[in-house]
């Protein structure tokens, strides 16, 4: 016989029940890259933040892969907006927080692992709290999407002389805009959608992209001549709704912070297993690669980053602070940026 003292012990367990479900979270997760663990850095990265966070909690991940909720900057703004949770994004961050526009001055990180330490030191942690100020979202983790390389279809770039009167496709983004203008080039924005045919028809001379991207996309077959100049480190930032993380309880918390983490170090290791593996196929398939000094680096900084970092510090006002941060930055990493960070 059913007792009052078992009903309301059954009914507070159904009830206890159902407050955990409702306490349970999804976390909804965009990217643009192809969801491709073993080829893209954002696939990896998104697949593995998802078995950690659903293997160590009751929160469930949706992953929604290649630009599928549209691209980088309608995400931001689903993020903001609520309607995504978390997304991975590079070059729009500094579109919503102008202050990240300065990782993108030229040849300013020499190698990928003073990239790493200056983005995840100091200075990395306050662009973050400065970017989270600015639109709301919480930055869990740097990323890498790699150092942007020239390639052309008419000779060898060796020296800023070199790129005199070729026609580069470049992103629709005045810095990039001035740093071909300042090197010699002739800079022609295009959209990433039209490039083929643009290389194709002859439309431009040459373009900048990743080696990974450059490969994977086939754009080697177009042109015969790559620089690696490592001109600018792309970062990936793994973004979070602050008003979402802070509904989250605190063991929720720390598993998203951990799983954040842990996906962008795979996706700077598959990133750089890219780059790796693209100079490698590129050679082979018959483009010509060449990897300049670091006096020929320095020449080229020399000639891009004042015409840059000029533009920058009129179009961030205040925010042009974070120019000479950065370099502080590099240089307790104890690398040395190329060129004069903080000139004027």
């Amino acid at each position: 016989m059913r007792t009052a003292f078992t009903t309301l012990a059954i009914s507070t367990m159904a009830t206890f029940a159902l407050g955990a479900q409702a306490e349970a979270q999804t976390i909804r997760l965009a990217h643009v890259d192809p969801d491709d663990w073993q080829n893209s850095k954002k696939g990896a990265a998104a697949q593995i933040f998802k078995r950690i966070v659903e293997g160590q909690s009751d929160m469930e991940v949706e992953i929604f892969p290649a630009g599928s909720l549209g691209d980088e900057t309608e995400l931001v703004s689903q993020a903001q907006d609520g309607l995504t949770q978390m997304i991975l994004v590079s070059g729009a961050m500094s579109q919503a927080c102008p202050a990240a526009s300065v990782l993108d001055i030229p040849y300013t990180f020499s190698s990928a692992p003073l990239a790493w330490e200056v983005l995840d030191g100091p200075f990395g942690d306050a662009l973050a709290e400065h970017c989270l100020e600015e639109t709301g979202l919480r930055t869990l983790a740097y990323g890498e999407t790699g150092f942007r390389n020239f390639t052309n279809s008419e000779r060898e770039i060796r020296t800023p002389e070199d790129m005199a009167g070729l026609k580069f496709r470049v992103q629709e983004l005045p810095l990039y805009i001035e740093m071909v203008e300042a090197l010699g080039g002739e800079p022609t924005p295009i959209a990433w959608t039209e490039l083929p045919n643009a290389l194709s028809t002859g439309v431009v001379d040459g373009q900048e992209n990743p080696v990974g991207v450059i490969y994977n996309n086939g754009l080697h077959t177009l042109q015969d001549f790559m620089t690696l100049d490592g001109h600018v480190y792309a970062a990936d930032f793994y973004l979070v709704s602050d008003e979402f993380y802070q509904s989250l309880d605190p063991t929720q918390q720390e598993v998203v912070r951990n799983a954040a983490q842990i996906a962008a170090t795979m996706g700077r290791a598959i990133q750089q297993w890219t780059t790796a593996n693209g100079i490698t196929a590129v050679q082979e398939e018959g483009m010509q690669v060449y990897a300049p000094t670091s006096e020929e680096i320095q020449a080229f900084a020399d000639a891009a980053q004042p015409a840059v970092i000029e533009y920058l510090r009129a179009e961030l006002g205040d925010d042009a602070q974070w120019i000479d941060r950065l370099r502080q930055a590099v240089d307790d990493a104890g690398g040395a940026a190329s060129g004069e960070v903080s000139g004027d």
